[in-house]
């Protein structure tokens, strides 16, 4: 099967006999830990390590004792909405943004405003007239950003719009979520600073994950924001804490630090990413332009509007080639000329075979023949 469908790490690079000689010793180490509950923060090595790895990448303190381990980044996008939100109440976004955020929102009743997306990720720049237009009544409770590696778009927040993003939610008093999951799936480039590198602004919030860079099974992220705001969020976790063991191991593989093992997974993901862009200019370029993201697990796919997405979604299951609907991806589902590629896990035999099957499909599933009238992802 050609599975494009669902954004995970590379099975082929998973730190095998890392992970065994992590797990036999924290097990060994930290036996007796395992018949305890370890309250709202976690582990603490693994929280010191994920410290460590904020402050080496943001070059900035970042203190241990107001991170929060999670249940994947997820579980602290649910957790935060609890915490700031009633049903009915108002959170900015992108227009696109990761379907699993779009999914909590809607079930705890949000009501989601989205800004554009273009190639310099969020147009904080309508940002102020959106507030305006919203008034006192619907002042949204949070900003939400997918900042890096923007999921499904994989662009970057240019570091000025992110910039004016901090100025205007200080400005206005309202804080803002920014989601960083993929921060250290990284190919090209300077590495874009987090918010918190840019502003000691004490309303930012900050998620970030184990799940894109090492394994999603792990269920290990973590939040982090200054203590009040901490306090206030933490106070809606009834869990007794996370995955003890599953953290204890981890802590344990990055003993000696994050950074070796990232990269080299982030090479093998790189050529991934490669075969899946230079596979479509090559197979479809008459049909479709795609993102060339610097980072992620996603490449974004823009077709023309002429696409009958119910007849490609027939001929791709024919030919057992799975992806990732725009409209997943959209604030209010609306059925855009879009489609999300996920390459983390899908062996590179795999790609190059599957590039041309889609650009065929696309093909076949237009209603006529003109010419592309679009170059870029964004008009």
């Amino acid at each position: 099967m050609f599975d494009f469908a669902v954004g995970r790490t590379n099975p082929e690079t998973v730190p095998v006999a890392g992970l065994q000689r992590a797990a036999r010793d924290a097990i060994a180490n930290e036996y007796a830990e395992l018949t305890d509950y370890h309250g709202k923060l976690g582990h603490p090595g693994l929280r010191a390590a994920m410290a460590r790895r904020e402050s080496e990448r943001e070059g900035v303190d970042v203190d241990p004792d107001q991170l929060s381990l999670m249940n994947g980044s997820m579980q602290a996008v649910t957790l935060v909405a609890e915490a700031l939100t009633q049903p009915g109440d108002t959170v900015i976004c992108e227009e696109f943004t990761y379907s699993g955020t779009i999914g909590a929102y809607r079930a705890l009743g949000v009501d989601m405003v989205g800004l554009p997306v273009d190639a310099n990720g969020m147009r904080v720049d309508l940002l102020e007239a959106k507030l305006d237009e919203l008034g006192q009544a619907r002042k949204p409770k949070f900003i939400y950003a997918l900042t890096t590696y923007q999921n499904p778009t994989g662009v970057n927040l240019a570091v000025d719009r992110r910039r004016q993003l901090i100025d205007i939610a200080r400005r206005r008093d309202i804080p803002v979520v920014e989601d960083n999951c993929y921060g250290d799936v990284h190919f090209d480039g300077d590495k874009p600073p987090a918010l918190f590198a840019l502003s000691d602004y004490d309303k930012i919030i900050y998620l970030c994950s184990l799940s894109k860079i090492l394994g999603p099974g792990l269920r290990l992220g973590y939040l982090y924001a200054k203590p009040d705001l901490l306090d206030v969020i933490l106070a809606r976790r009834h869990d007794a804490g996370g995955n003890y063991l599953a953290a204890a191991v981890v802590a344990e593989l990055y003993k000696d630090g994050v950074w070796e093992l990232t990269e080299a997974l982030n090479e093998a993901l790189k050529v991934k990413k490669n075969l899946v862009v230079d596979g479509l200019a090559e197979a479809g370029a008459d049909v479709c332009v795609t993102s060339n993201p610097t980072g992620g697990l996603f490449v974004w796919v823009r077709f023309p509007d002429d696409v009958d997405q119910g007849k490609l979604l027939r001929l791709t299951a024919e030919r057992n080639f799975r992806y990732a609907p725009g409209a997943n991806f959209h604030i209010h589902g609306e059925p855009v000329p879009y489609l999300r590629l996920a390459f983390g896990h899908v062996p590179d035999d795999v790609i190059r075979a599957g590039m041309p099957v889609l650009a065929q499909c696309l093909r076949e599933a237009r209603t006529s023949n003109e010419a592309l009238r679009f170059a870029t992802l964004f008009d």
